[in-house]
């Protein structure tokens, strides 16, 4: 038995360590369904900056007019730019043939892209371009390195590059200090990125917000009935504590003369 279970760890082990590999450190973003201005500049951005080579197929302009309070009339005339009407998907003009020979590979439909890699991912991804002249589009991307896309947002990010800067020194999670003068501990790190003064449409804080909106956006896109889901397994929920209740009596009385 013994040398059984010893056998068992021993073929797990790979598998551990396969789970346990470092990814890339991701930066956590909030996202509220609820904030509906939010997911209305998310869509904007979107319309804007990615539906270019982006399409979100599985999704309706109609229904997204519906569900951000956008009137019909502006979804037409500021998010629709391929003459589609407003109970069409949200496809794209360019032909995946054509996509193909540009790019290597036809650009991925976006419209589950939140389920598939997490709303901290696409954060993270969105904000991690930088400028890498030996790249074919002259950009590179830390959380995923050597990546085929354009930073469709740099005009307004600006210019981000990669570069040395002294960082605060963390030791599991926690910020370091030095125990007699209370100063932060720091290192020189090789791997941070920088965007240029003044190169950029908005500061930092500005495109993070632009970014996370966008995120928002998403993360609705991949699943627009999540608050009307929540709402009704809330009744569910009570509904089953209510009836619960009642089943206990009564199996309590059907079984009060059994011994």
């Amino acid at each position: 038995m013994k040398k059984q279970f010893a056998a068992l760890i021993l073929a797990l082990l790979p598998v551990f360590a396969f789970a346990n590999e470092a990814g890339p450190e991701l930066d956590h973003v909030d996202i509220d369904l609820t904030d509906k201005a939010a997911m209305q500049d998310g869509a904007r951005t979107f319309a804007n900056y990615c539906m270019g080579c982006h399409s979100a197929k599985f999704q309706r302009y109609e229904r997204v007019g519906k569900d951000l309070g956008i009137p019909e009339e502006l979804m037409l005339s500021k998010l629709v730019f391929t003459g589609a009407k407003i109970g069409d998907h949200m496809e794209i003009g360019m032909r995946p043939a054509d996509a193909k020979v540009w790019f290597g590979a036809a650009p991925p439909d976006l419209t589950l892209v939140a389920r598939v890699r997490g709303t901290d991912w696409l954060y993270t991804y969105l904000r991690s371009f930088y400028e890498d002249p030996k790249r074919p589009w002259g950009v590179n991307n830390k959380v995923f390195p050597n990546v085929g896309m354009p930073n469709v947002l740099g005009s307004v990010q600006g210019r981000q590059v990669i570069g040395c800067k002294q960082v605060q020194v963390e030791e599991h999670g926690k910020k370091q200090f030095d125990p007699l003068t209370g100063t932060p501990l720091t290192h020189e790190a090789c791997d941070q990125l920088t965007v240029l003064p003044k190169t950029g449409m908005v500061n930092e804080e500005q495109f993070d917000e632009k970014v996370k909106n966008l995120v928002t956006f998403l993360a609705y896109s991949a699943d627009p009935n999540k608050l009307e889901s929540h709402r009704i397994g809330t009744y569910v929920l009570l509904f089953l504590a209510f009836f619960f209740v009642f089943a206990f009596l009564l199996k309590r009385e059907y079984w009060k003369d059994v011994h």
